[in-house]
């Protein structure tokens, strides 16, 4: 057993498609997407939560190597996880996400949830 899902895609897609979730889910701080991409993004926002909370150099440049640079307003996605999110969870020791099932999708019945950060 593996300690991630394929998300029926190459390593590289995969990747990529995960970097892009976890930036817009920091930008917009709730997205809706699948159920099972919704499970794997949560391990992977909560590690950004995490490093935010170290807030030394070394952990912005891991957290930079995963988030991408798109604005959000007067800041950029990195500069929100560090500024905004970090510091709202710095009593908290983890689960900084949740996710809501939504039901199936319309076109593929796929399910679908809501992940958000936790207020």
């Amino acid at each position: 057993m593996s300690g991630y899902r394929k998300l029926n895609r190459r390593s590289d897609q995969r990747k990529a498609m995960l970097r892009d979730l976890v930036t817009q889910l920091i930008i917009h701080e709730r997205i809706t997407t699948t159920a099972t991409k919704a499970k794997e993004l949560k391990r992977l926002a909560d590690k950004m939560v995490t490093l935010g909370k170290k807030n030394t150099l070394a952990s912005r440049r891991q957290a930079g190597q995963t988030v991408r640079t798109l604005a959000a307003g007067d800041k950029n996605a990195l500069q929100k996880l560090f500024d905004d999110i970090a510091p709202r969870f710095a009593e908290r020791d983890g689960g900084y996400t949740r996710i809501y099932k939504m039901g199936p999708r319309r076109g593929d019945s796929t399910e679908m949830a809501i992940i958000e950060f936790v207020e």
